[in-house]
């Protein structure tokens, strides 16, 4: 018989993983700009929901950890999208959002996805700095390495690495996907 979840441990997980994202998020703020803090905060915000919404995509682990695993994931995705996280960077995110940087099914698995939600927010990132006098405007490539760093950051708190996710793909659906170097 397989163990009960037990509700407590998931909310504790899942609040933990958000208070890590948010500490995140003022980490990589702290060398700019104070401008810029909600900007990347809701970067940060953001890059949570689409991680924890791999949880559909991932390699099955044994029960009752995949349970755990995805309630978890689930309830991280709904923490990070409620007005108790997001609150007072509504129009930061509401911008995120008309710049088609949405939480999609398929930034866990299309690689084009993801490319395009990098360049979104680096887009994202150097708009808002543009909006500061030149004298207080971080270096030209703030914005990747801000981007750069938000990604292993949230991946490394919600607990899908790059190699984790790299296998994830190429070994999704139980079947291994081969690439045309391999095929040779």
């Amino acid at each position: 018989m397989a163990e009960a979840i037990d509700p407590r441990k998931v909310e504790a997980q899942a609040d933990e993983r958000v208070r890590q994202i948010l500490a995140a998020a003022a980490s990589w703020a702290k060398e700019l700009p104070a401008p810029l803090a909600p900007a990347v905060r809701a970067v940060c915000i953001r890059l949570g929901e689409m991680v924890a919404d791999q949880r559909h995509y991932l390699a099955p682990l044994p029960e009752p950890q995949e349970s755990e695993r995805s309630a978890v994931l689930t309830l991280l995705a709904q923490r990070l999208a409620s007005t108790a996280v997001s609150s007072g960077l509504e129009k930061e995110l509401q911008t995120l959002s008309e710049m088609e940087l949405k939480s999609t099914g398929s930034w866990a698995l299309v690689p084009g996805a993801q490319a395009e939600w990098i360049t979104t927010a680096v887009r994202y990132l150097e708009s808002a700095s543009e909006r500061l006098p030149p004298s207080e405007r971080p270096d030209p490539y703030f914005a990747e390495d801000v981007v750069a760093g938000v990604i292993v950051s949230v991946r490394a708190v919600v607990g899908i690495d790059e190699l984790h996710a790299r296998t994830e793909a190429r070994y999704s659906g139980g079947v291994k996907i081969i690439r045309e170097e391999e095929q040779e």
